[in-house]
């Protein structure tokens, strides 16, 4: 199938250019090259706008919001179909292990189903202010999108930026990550494949570099940009937007705390901690990173925790039975373990993470690391480390629980553990995060809103909110005689 050379898919075609040389594809559960994809350039990206463009100004797909449906629902079950096809070369792209790739697949084609209800159902208003002083309020497409993914979740991150934009009538450009083209063209493959969708409402472009990624952003026929990523480069891209007025939908980094309460279920805390401080191997920007724990069960929890994280199975991402896959790419296996030794020196090492064993050493492997620290200025407390790394921190009333949490520039998510009701809903109206779970971590729904407060982002996804970032108001007034 074209979609394994990762190639880019432009105007309905597959396009082979490398302008720029190949991307090689890296394994990073043992460090081999097994494929290469073509790194795109500046006029590869100007002729996917062109061509998301032409499609948007010359086809009927703004106005048919029945075909969006259609088109969502059959992308949906073609993902389904490929979807262990699709989980395993995640797997060996990016290291995520397989359970949590199939759980991402599953998740991508549920954000699809969820859309392609939600389009047929933007609705607008009417309303008289006078006698024959008729005003109607429609909701419109807002053109053309841009969606730059990361290499953490290529599939849903993909999906949950490109499923509300179709279905609001847009039409998209997608960037993968340089780490992930073969993933994002396999997901291009089953747009390709639904014969309804019209030429040039979906396509992508690879990069290694940001050649591409700034025609993305600066584009005079770009009007919306969709971006997942860190906070600087989401800083970067806003620069970009501002010269066109383009409209920014940005999900960037996080740090996110749990708090633990002294009534809290151990089991389940330890569980659920563990959990959402791992998924995606600490690759995630809802990840836990901060664990605060109330002085009445301190010793008990870091004893539970510590021996959680000891007792990880790392390995191949592939393998089943496998909890932490490895980390991304070599470098950033040797920036995670060089903050493995600050921590050390700086604060108090409970759980020291390491490069995986002689039978992984090719791998790019960093096992759990768990310190303890009381200063919250610390930039290790302070920075996304992105790793399995967490931090385990004190706090003796709610007051000072919720002043440690909300001490940080981010303000994605953050979960309570507390089996006191009262107590579950002052903590989630007094922390300053988009999203606050309780006795559970990472619950992430097609039908409920993600977003950030400060630095960790502009707008909402998922949800029907996320339609807004791709959607334009417009009045129509008219006056008839009475």
């Amino acid at each position: 199938m074209p979609s394994r050379e990762g190639h880019h898919y432009i105007g309905g075609s597959w396009v082979p250019d490398a302008p720029n040389g190949m991307i090689p594809v890296q394994n990073p559960s043992n460090g081999s090259v097994f494929a290469e994809a073509p790194n795109g350039s500046a006029a590869l990206a100007g002729q996917a706008v062109m061509a998301a463009r032409d499609a948007f100004e010359t086809t009927d797909w703004a106005s048919s919001p029945r075909l969006r449906a259609a088109v969502l629902l059959e992308f949906a079950d073609i993902l389904e179909s490929r979807a262990d096809e699709i989980a395993d070369l995640m797997a060996r792209e990016n290291g995520k292990v397989l359970g949590q790739a199939r759980h991402e697949i599953a998740a991508g084609y549920g954000e699809a189903r969820y859309y392609a209800g939600v389009a047929r159902n933007v609705f607008g208003r009417t309303f008289e202010s006078g006698p024959g002083k008729m005003s109607l309020m429609t909701r419109e497409a807002s053109g053309v999108v841009s969606v730059i993914v990361p290499w953490n979740a290529p599939v849903t991150l993909l999906v949950r930026s490109v499923a509300p934009a179709l279905a609001a009538g847009c039409t998209v450009i997608t960037k993968p990550a340089s780490q992930t083209p073969l993933t994002n063209a396999a997901v291009m493959a089953c747009f390709e494949s639904v014969a309804s969708l019209p030429k040039g409402v979906v396509n992508s472009v690879n990069e290694y570099g940001t050649e591409v990624g700034t025609v993305l952003s600066t584009h005079a026929e770009v009007d919306v940009i969709s971006f997942t990523g860190s906070s600087r480069t989401g800083s970067i891209i806003m620069a970009n937007a501002a010269d066109t007025i383009k409209h920014v939908s940005l999900e960037l980094g996080g740090k996110a705390p749990a708090l633990v309460f002294g009534d809290a279920d151990f089991d389940k805390a330890v569980t659920e901690i563990k959990r959402g401080s791992l998924a995606l191997n600490g690759q995630m920007c809802t990840c836990i990173s901060r664990v605060l724990v109330q002085d009445s069960i301190y010793d008990e929890m870091k004893m539970r925790l510590q021996a959680a994280y000891e007792a990880t199975r790392t390995g191949d991402a592939r393998a089943e039975g496998v909890e932490l896959g490895p980390v991304i790419d070599r470098p950033s296996q040797q920036r995670l373990l060089g903050v493995v030794d600050r921590a050390a020196a700086e604060a108090s090492l409970l759980v020291r993470g390491k490069a995986g064993g002689d039978e992984l050493s090719d791998g790019f492997f960093v096992t759990p690391s768990m310190f303890e620290i009381d200063d919250v200025t610390h930039d290790l407390v302070q920075d996304e480390l992105f790793g399995p790394i967490v931090s385990l921190e004190r706090f003796s009333d709610e007051s000072e629980a919720v002043a440690k949490a909300n001490a940080t520039r981010f303000g994605l998510a953050a979960s309570v553990y507390t089996n006191d009701l009262n107590v579950s809903m002052r903590m989630a109206r007094k922390l300053r995060f988009g999203t606050v779970w309780v006795n559970s971590h990472n619950r992430l729904l097609a039908e409920v809103e993600t977003g950030g407060y400060r630095e960790s982002g502009i707008g909402r996804l998922h949800g029907v909110e996320a339609m807004n970032d791709f959607l334009e108001t417009k009045h129509i007034y008219c006056e008839v005689e009475a």
